[in-house]
């Protein structure tokens, strides 16, 4: 079945991201999937954990209202075109896994977005039912300046070395095995 999200909708992703490429189209079909199964529209109790930081990340914020800065959409860096989403109101979620197959073989670029489009939910990503958020809320610690730049830093980020509180960059200087 074809992409349901509205084309005005899909142009202003476009927008937002700058430019259209197969990876914004699979973020806006990964955000589709979230939508339907979900019920997910922009609600404040949306959450994304995304296991990429390819183009389709842009059309999950865009399309889904989830960002970095609100602390539900959450980057976890393993290479791997998935996107858990999880409605804290209804306590359901879906781990969607881009099948990679799809589309490979186009011709051009504009090809393979066309291909994505046009494909059936079911066959661009392999899916599994969660009930359990994937990640905590987010928590608002304490800052505390770093002893070497002086800079605040989230105590959860700050490191122990030599008896001197460090944040990350400062530890990097003087630890050897980072």
């Amino acid at each position: 079945m074809s992409c349901s999200i509205d084309k005005d909708l899909i142009e202003k992703t476009i927008e937002f991201h700058g430019h259209n490429c197969p990876g914004l189209t699979i973020g806006i079909r990964a955000a589709e999937l979230a939508r339907q199964k979900l019920d997910i529209h922009s609600t404040p109790n949306t959450l994304c954990v995304t296991e990429t930081d390819m183009c389709g990340v842009d059309a999950i914020q865009f399309l889904t209202g989830c960002s970095f800065g609100k602390g539900n959409l959450v980057h976890k860096d393993y290479g791997k075109s998935a996107f858990t989403f999880f409605n804290r109101d209804t306590n359901k979620g879906v781990r969607a896994l881009f099948n990679n197959n799809v589309a490979r073989n186009a011709s051009s670029k504009q090809e393979r977005i066309k291909q994505l489009l046009k494909a059936d939910l079911d066959d661009l990503f392999s899916t599994q039912d969660i009930d359990v958020p994937p990640v905590r809320p987010a928590r608002i610690l304490k800052s505390i300046p770093c002893d070497n730049c002086k800079e605040m830093t989230m105590e959860s980020r700050v490191r122990l070395f030599d008896g001197n509180h460090l944040c990350y960059p400062c530890f990097q200087d003087v630890e050897q095995k980072i």
